[in-house]
């Protein structure tokens, strides 16, 4: 009898780790939105430096984006720190958004 090797699916993440994704999700979605706000009120204003600081968050979210899917194949040993990571990169995301909120409000 012979057995053939074939390769196995991606295990799913586990539930505290999808857990963890999804309210991070959700912080960077509802900050996401915000920054939707302030573009548009930015380019009415032609306001170029918070237009800059935009582009800037933009990027950001990407990177958080990334980490949280790179999050389904860190090592167990890993994962207290990426998670670490990615709370102080969403603390600063979401305090940079705030920042921005105050200059176009003003």
């Amino acid at each position: 009898m012979t057995t053939t090797n074939t390769p196995s699916a991606p295990q799913a993440p586990s539930p505290t780790l999808k857990a963890y994704e999804d309210k991070v999700r959700a912080q960077v979605q509802e900050a996401k939105a915000k920054l939707e706000q302030f573009e548009v009120k930015a380019k009415e204003q032609n306001a170029e430096t918070e237009i800059t600081a935009i582009n800037r968050l933009k990027t950001a979210k990407q990177d958080i984006d990334r980490k949280l899917q790179g999050l389904k194949t860190t090592q167990d040993e890993h994962l207290a720190r990426a998670k670490a990571d990615i709370d102080a990169d969403v603390s600063k995301f979401k305090a940079s958004i705030d920042t921005l909120s105050g200059k176009l409000r003003g």
